[in-house]
């Protein structure tokens, strides 16, 4: 046999101004690649079919290479070409990659939740409210320990020790959220594979509902101090909005002037969490908050970071420990308090009313609820204007 190559020989190799390629004397049909660079690798030749192929091997050892030339000569001696094996590999890695929960989630995020990636900018198209926040926490807190892993193997332990660690580094409200969006993300993932199977059971929580609950609401002298503030800009305006409506906040906070059509605003199915449109015929104290705007863009209340207003707001009307979303809850109470009939009150929040009446009452209650809106409207303006200190409850209505 011809004196082949050596470890040290390689190393020596000094690079040229194109690349090259250098038979091993000792191993049929291997080549030693230097490229200009000066980085080496591999590579075996044959014929298979009467037609030249390559298969490269990488940077590997030399002992390495001789063994893999060998195996490739002896897939060709049985009629089989060496190339396929290194195909069917590279055909599995992409396929356990595009399986791994990261590809998954960001799949999910994609389709479900209009993700957009310009690079590092991403952007989001509304199907999801929060889903850049809830993408966010995913990344943060679930793919540095799970991201590389195939959906298909991770196990129920493997969750329950992440929420273990998000519970005691981030608190068990946290945990909870990032189950319940893995569970999301398995459950679509289970709906489009015929084999796999969510590790996600009941039980896994953190916390039970009830224990999330909120039953905040704004007292009478709190909703006074966020009306007669001397704060200016969108955001006192935005307040006083949701709590004229009992909308929920992202549906205010993208309120655009095009939804708003002869004192009515008609919130797209788009925007609406029960993905239906709703018809909300507004009072006469909501639409001047509306036309207290200035209409320097789509949205009516330009408000870029509500998180950070809101600490402002705090700030200037001397409260604190209520949400915008208790802005609805205080809403919702307040028509009650007025004497608004329940089933009028829930139409005008939006929700879905269920059942038999659901299905089969077909009336619209615009009427019914712009006598609601308008008796929210007069209370609260009883409450932050109160005749001789008191505030004087409507009576209820009865029902026919």
């Amino acid at each position: 046999m011809a004196r082949g190559f050596t470890d040290i020989a390689i190393k020596n190799l000094k690079p040229g101004d194109t690349r090259r390629e250098i038979p091993d004397p000792a191993a049929r049909g291997l080549y030693v690649i230097v490229e200009p660079s000066g980085f080496k690798s591999f590579a075996v030749r044959f014929r298979f079919d009467g037609k030249p192929k390559k298969l490269s091997l990488g940077n590997i050892s030399l002992s390495a290479a001789r063994k893999a030339a060998a195996h490739a000569y002896d897939e060709v001696a049985q009629g089989r070409d060496p190339t396929d094996a290194k195909k069917r590999a590279r055909a599995e890695r992409k396929t356990v990659e595009a399986n791994t929960l990261a590809a998954i989630a960001e799949k999910y995020f994609t389709i479900e939740c209009g993700l957009r990636r310009d690079g590092e900018a991403l952007s989001f198209n509304g199907k999801l409210r929060s889903a850049s926040r809830r993408f966010a926490d995913i990344e943060r807190l679930v793919l540095p320990v799970l991201g590389k892993k195939p959906i298909s193997q991770i196990k129920r332990k493997e969750i329950s020790n992440l929420l273990d660690a998000i519970d005691i580094e981030n608190g068990p409200a946290m945990a909870d959220l990032t189950l319940r969006f893995l569970s999301r993300i398995f459950n679509w993932h289970a709906a489009r594979d015929d084999d796999f199977r969510s590790p996600i059971v009941r039980g896994m929580a953190r916390t039970k509902p009830k224990d999330r609950e909120r039953k905040r609401i704004l007292t009478d002298e709190e909703i006074r101090k966020v009306w007669t503030t001397t704060e200016q800009g969108p955001f006192p305006a935005f307040v006083k909005f949701l709590l004229l409506t009992a909308a929920r906040r992202n549906e205010a906070l993208g309120l655009t002037w095009d939804e708003i059509k002869g004192g009515v605003w008609e919130l797209p199915a788009s925007r609406n969490k029960t993905k239906q449109d709703l018809i909300r015929p507004l009072s006469a104290a909501a639409l001047r908050v509306i036309e207290s705007q200035r209409r320097d863009g789509a949205t009516v209340f330009a408000t870029n970071d509500s998180g950070q207003a809101k600490k402002k707001f705090d700030a200037a009307t001397g409260t604190s420990g209520w949400t915008l979303h208790d802005c609805r809850r205080t809403a919702r109470s307040l028509m009650s308090r007025a004497g608004v009939n329940s089933e009028h009150a829930e139409r005008c929040l939006g929700h879905t009313i269920g059942g038999v009446e659901g299905i089969y009452d077909r009336h619209h209650y615009q009427p019914e609820m712009k006598h609601a809106y308008e008796c929210l409207a007069a209370l609260i303006e009883r409450i932050v204007n109160p005749l001789k200190g008191n505030v004087t409850t409507l009576r209820k209505k009865k029902r026919a």
